[in-house]
């Protein structure tokens, strides 16, 4: 079938709607029709050439739409569900049978070659194959292929186009907490970064009932948003070195710290701020990755503290997104108060608000 995209055919370049055409599903493949899809952080790596995706190709992994087509393979879901589609995992490694598929030991294959396992594109246009299959989705589009894994039902009475985000960066802030923390009652945590994935750190960690959680963010407006969504404090980096601001809230340190930022001094002073045992998560890889070498890591051995990397904040989709969509329901995880909803027509001036952080974290509806 022929549909429209938003096709990125050189790094930095702005995303041009396009024709292409989109094989129908295969036995274990999906259509969907897209309704909405998020921007991430990651979608503006790629554009920026940090991450490998072949050009021309379709971004996009933050999708949710309706099923229109299944292949004869897929039980999970039928035409007319409603579903978000979240990455992509083999299902077979033992990673994704111990429930781990954001470790999926395929992960880096299924989710960033732009094309199937077997080689082939799913899309195409006039000059040929299309970059495609990103996280296993490509939903900078009208219309994507998918597969059964990908996807989660949604609810009827969950409005659907905020469900692409809970799909990568809401699952990976709130899961950094919820799962890869695990963070427990009355534990104390930093946030470092005011941004969609640092903002549902603070949404996660109200769930978790911590009770000192402090946001780190320059922004003015963004340590209000921490502060209304539940942040206990929220401070700014330029009023003085953050581990000193941070242990005049807990002499002691925090219990965790989650860094979004990927900044060398940031990474340096949260480790500082930790408690001893302490977990600093990480989530954002920094331009220069020797620089980590020159981070305070002997004090770190001394004091105990655990550096954990985070991928999708743990997440089996299958499970937590089902969990968030109901924590949302319920009012306890507002995560709808960090989207901006634009029309997709206005894509790149989408990926510009987020780029320069105008917005927080844009929804593209059709």
């Amino acid at each position: 079938m022929e549909t429209t995209a938003a096709v990125v055919r050189a790094v930095d370049g702005d995303l041009e709607f396009e024709t292409v055409t989109l094989d129908g599903p295969r036995a274990d493949e999906i259509l969907v029709e897209l309704v909405a899809v998020g921007v991430c952080h990651t979608d503006l790596a790629t554009i920026a050439g940090a991450l490998p995706f072949p050009m021309p190709g379709i971004l996009g992994h933050e999708g949710s739409g309706i099923v229109r087509e299944v292949g004869s393979a897929v039980t999970k879901v039928k035409p007319g569900d409603r579903v978000a589609v979240s990455f992509a995992s083999c299902g077979e490694c033992a990673a994704c049978l111990a429930g781990e598929p954001a470790y999926c030991h395929s992960f880096m294959a299924l989710n960033y070659a732009g094309m199937r396992p077997d080689g082939s594109s799913v899309a195409s246009d006039a000059d040929g194959t299309v970059g495609s299959s990103f996280f296993g989705q490509s939903t900078f589009a009208r219309h994507a292929i998918t597969k059964e894994r990908n996807v989660v039902l949604v609810p009827e009475e969950f409005p659907l186009e905020l469900a692409g985000p809970l799909g990568c960066g809401i699952q990976t802030g709130a899961g950094a907490v919820m799962r890869s923390f695990a963070a427990p009652a009355g534990s104390s945590i930093v946030v470092l970064g005011g941004g969609s994935v640092g903002l549902s750190a603070v949404l996660g960690a109200v769930v978790q009932g911590c009770s000192t959680i402090i946001v780190v963010e320059p922004v003015e407006s963004r340590r209000q948003l921490a502060l209304s969504i539940g942040a206990t404090h929220a401070i700014d980096p330029a009023a003085g070195p953050v581990e000193e601001q941070v242990r005049a809230i807990e002499a002691n340190g925090v219990n965790f710290a989650f860094d979004t930022t990927g900044i060398p001094a940031v990474l340096s002073s949260a480790l500082n701020a930790l408690a001893p045992q302490g977990t600093l998560g990480l989530v954002a890889i920094p331009a220069d990755p020797t620089s980590v070498l020159s981070l305070p890591l002997i004090q770190s051995i001394i004091l105990g503290v655990t550096v954990k990397g985070i991928v999708e904040g743990d997440s089996d989709p299958d499970v937590f997104i089902p969990e968030l969509m109901a924590l949302h329901l319920a009012g306890k995880f507002p995560f709808d108060k960090l989207i901006t909803k634009m029309p997709f027509d206005q894509i790149n001036e989408g990926i510009e608000a987020q780029h320069n952080g105008s917005a927080i974290k844009v929804v593209l509806v059709h």
